[in-house]
């Protein structure tokens, strides 16, 4: 159905999950295999290269070992983005582009689940096995950050919560000086997302306690699942 822009019923908005489901089931995802990743992998950060950066300083003055790994993730970082750049420029069907890209993250967070499997346990924080494992988590999620910065640029970031929780301070100050709806809306929407990330480090936390690393399998499906939802050109849509 298309929505006229002058003149919208409520009955044909979206519903609050509608728009949101996408970007709260990355945030969720996104906290957990960071999680996962920062406490089986000696510190190393799948999703923030800045932290990477942290860890290989701290590490070079504290004489720790993985020092090459921290500063490997840059530059690997970096050539997943281009490919992924160069893969979305050059893709014919655009309308499913996005569901490709879902579909390589959840390839490389089992692969990733994988390797940490056929490797656990860790033992030498400057061992190619964790190279090897944390690498293919870090690709997965470099896909997702290039997908947030193209595709769906519209879109709240899903693993930078630096950025999100600066906008929830925004947000949550601008609400209180002037309590309107649409301001209501976005402190709601920053509040999600900030949430949702807490969640998922948290829940990925309890479930690698119980599971190792099988609990990434768990992340994979909303990921499989958006991939095939983004297949559906009225979800694109409603993506907020």
């Amino acid at each position: 159905m298309t929505i006229n822009n002058h003149s919208v019923s409520n009955d044909n908005l979206p519903s609050f999950w509608q728009r949101h489901q996408t970007p709260v089931l990355l945030t969720v995802v996104g906290g957990a295999i960071d999680t996962i990743g920062f406490i089986t992998l000696f510190g190393f950060f799948t999703a923030h290269v800045t932290g990477n950066l942290v860890m290989a300083g701290s590490g070079l003055v504290k004489g720790e070992d993985g020092l090459w790994i921290k500063l490997a993730a840059l530059p690997l970082f970096i050539l997943t983005v281009m490919v992924t750049k160069i893969f979305i420029d050059h893709s014919k069907n655009k309308q499913l582009t996005l569901s490709h890209l879902f579909l390589a993250e959840a390839v490389f967070l089992t692969a990733f689940m994988i390797a940490g499997l056929y490797y656990q346990p860790f033992v030498d924080a400057g061992d190619i096995s964790v190279a090897i494992t944390g690498g293919l988590g870090l690709i997965a999620l470099a896909i997702r950050n290039t997908a947030s910065k193209t595709v769906i640029k519209h879109m709240s970031p899903t693993v930078l919560m630096t950025g999100n929780t600066t906008q929830l301070g925004i947000n949550l100050t601008d609400y209180l000086v002037n309590r309107t709806g649409e301001n209501g809306k976005k402190l709601a929407h920053s509040s999600v997302l900030v949430f949702s990330f807490l969640v998922g480090a948290l829940v990925g936390a309890l479930l690698y306690t119980q599971l190792s690393f099988w609990a990434v399998g768990l992340f994979v499906l909303p990921v499989l699942y958006l991939s095939i939802m983004a297949r559906d050109k009225e979800f694109l849509e409603h993506i907020a």
